[in-house]
């Protein structure tokens, strides 16, 4: 079963493939294992032929890019004598003559491939493989995000989170924490955020700190991750380079937190934040 950014961002992808080149057919999908991929994905497309196509590295156009790890592109698909022709049928099913396929490579390791094509045996110009190798990379950010979450997910569920865990393993909960919620708004798949939001929020209260008698404190969540990198001994500006935000913008949400939870100094928001279960 194909991963959700498969299924998202890979669908977001080809859609902008498409607006940006011009190209009336995009189409796509992620390996498998480490020769074979499977099109998942299509956008334009008029028939279902490529639908389920099994690409094997070295065969075809999309074989050739997963092989080389870089783009390749055909004039005319069924008359180029630069690839092998084990896909004939469904490429000219679909009716595609002139082809590109840009590999998805994530850490130097190909993890899938795009292809954007026309009706028509026309040479494809510097635009078009610059749109295709842009769509690429946005699912090869998809795709980093995703690993860095499973991973720091893993790493979480192997911390120590009872009330009495030492010292060391709590600041690495807490730096789990924090990690973790600078994730949240580069996650595509609304299954995984909620995932990552429910780990946070465990991580938050589990050190069992939160006082009974405290008020109740809603922050936003953008003022939590301020927060939380403040508690890290983070200043405006790492924290503004960490979540991806101007320092401007990191300072009005401190401002606001600080409100809500009645601290007059970086200190005290993060003691309160603390103390109303909202930090680890």
């Amino acid at each position: 079963m194909p991963e959700p950014v498969d299924a998202v961002e890979m669908q977001t992808a080809l859609a902008r493939l498409r607006r940006t080149s011009g190209l009336p057919v995009a189409f796509g999908g992620l390996l498998s294992d480490a020769r074979h991929a499977r099109i998942a994905e299509l956008n334009g497309a008029q028939t279902s032929a490529l639908r389920g196509l099994v690409i094997s590295a070295g065969s075809g156009l999309g074989g050739k890019a997963i092989a080389l790890a870089r783009p390749c592109a055909v004039t005319d698909y069924a008359a180029s004598r630069h690839i092998s022709h084990e896909y004939d049928p469904a490429v000219a099913a679909e009716g595609l003559r002139s082809v590109v396929a840009v590999p998805v490579v994530v850490r130097r390791t190909v993890r899938g491939v795009l292809y954007g094509a026309l009706r028509a045996p026309v040479s494809l110009g510097d635009r078009t493989f610059d749109a295709a190798v842009a769509a690429a990379r946005d699912v090869e950010q998809a795709l980093a995000v995703r690993d860095e979450v499973r991973s720091l997910l893993a790493l979480t569920r192997e911390q120590v989170t009872g009330p009495g865990a030492a010292p060391g393993a709590w600041e690495d909960v807490r730096e789990a924490h924090r990690e973790l919620r600078a994730l949240v708004p580069k996650v595509v798949d609304p299954a995984l955020r909620d995932e990552l939001l429910g780990v946070c929020g465990r991580l938050a209260s589990a050190s069992g700190v939160r006082v009974p008698e405290a008020r109740e404190v809603r922050l936003a969540p953008r003022e939590v991750d301020v927060v939380a990198c403040v508690a890290a001994g983070a200043t405006n500006a790492a924290a503004a380079r960490r979540l991806g935000l101007r320092p401007e913008t990191v300072k009005g949400y401190l401002r606001s937190a600080m409100r809500k939870l009645g601290a007059h100094t970086r200190l005290e928001a993060v003691v309160a934040a603390r103390r109303a279960g909202l930090l680890p």
